[in-house]
């Protein structure tokens, strides 16, 4: 019994050190950027010595691994969750089309929420590379990024029977896209067309767009109104998809 005892105290204390070497990264990447993100300087601010930090992460590249599995992981749960939320029966599977607005408005939102929550996370996946890092040959993330990827298609597929003939266009081809996107999309979609992924793209490009605006700072001098303008710009993109709000 008292071995068990010790062994769960030290998984325990594990587990702590191991969120606080996290923690401290994202620290030390809020003030220094990606480049401050070493072992060593981790060590320091820890208290620790360098040789003990490797008994948790042996490389630096182990250590920003986890940092973005556990960052994009934390994205996926949010957005999956305002699409739930917001009545589909799932990002990973044919939605239904009821209220496609409503549910590009949930999922936006969530996207932004997250982001202004987690603004060292979200440029950790989407902003500054860390030099030097080579992530696995999968991905550091590979379930959270297919997750991501399938919401996004999501959003195009709920609005694709309601879309203008001018959002419907027909010139794309499978060979226009990265054949890894097609396999996130395709086994969630069958039916969506070349020009439906060509869509969910766009539909991307204008949440992403303000969104890293604003976690870099760039709308600060512009607009004391972020939100404000993000809803509008949310209103504006599904009018323009022929979607009633």
């Amino acid at each position: 019994m008292a071995a068990t005892r010790s062994t769960g105290r030290r998984e325990r204390l594990r587990a702590e050190t191991t969120a606080e070497i996290k923690r401290t990264a994202l620290d030390l990447m809020r003030s220094g950027g990606p480049d401050a993100i070493t072992l060593r300087a981790i060590a320091r601010e820890m208290g620790m010595t360098a040789n003990a930090i490797y008994g948790y992460f042996a490389t630096r590249d182990d250590l920003v691994t986890a940092l973005i599995a556990d960052v994009y992981t934390a994205l996926a749960d949010a957005v999956d969750a305002a699409w739930a939320a917001s009545g589909a029966s799932g990002a990973s599977g044919p939605s239904s089309r009821v209220a496609p607005a409503g549910r590009i408005t949930a999922w936006a939102h969530a996207f932004r929420g997250w982001a202004l929550a987690n603004p060292e996370g979200f440029r950790l996946i989407y902003g500054d590379p860390v030099p030097g890092y080579r992530a696995p040959e999968d991905g550091p993330a590979p379930d959270a990024a297919r997750r991501v990827c399938v919401g996004i298609a999501a959003l195009a597929d709920a609005a694709w029977s309601s879309t203008e003939p001018a959002c419907r266009d027909s010139d794309f081809g499978w060979d226009d896209f990265d054949p890894g996107l097609l396999d996130k999309v395709r086994p969630a979609f069958p039916e969506l067309p070349p020009a439906g992924v060509a869509l969910a793209l766009r539909i991307w490009g204008h949440l992403h767009g303000l969104v890293a605006l604003e976690i870099y700072g760039h709308l600060r001098a512009q607009t004391s109104a972020p939100d404000k303008l993000f809803r509008s710009e949310l209103a504006q993109l599904v009018r323009s998809l022929g979607l009633a709000a």
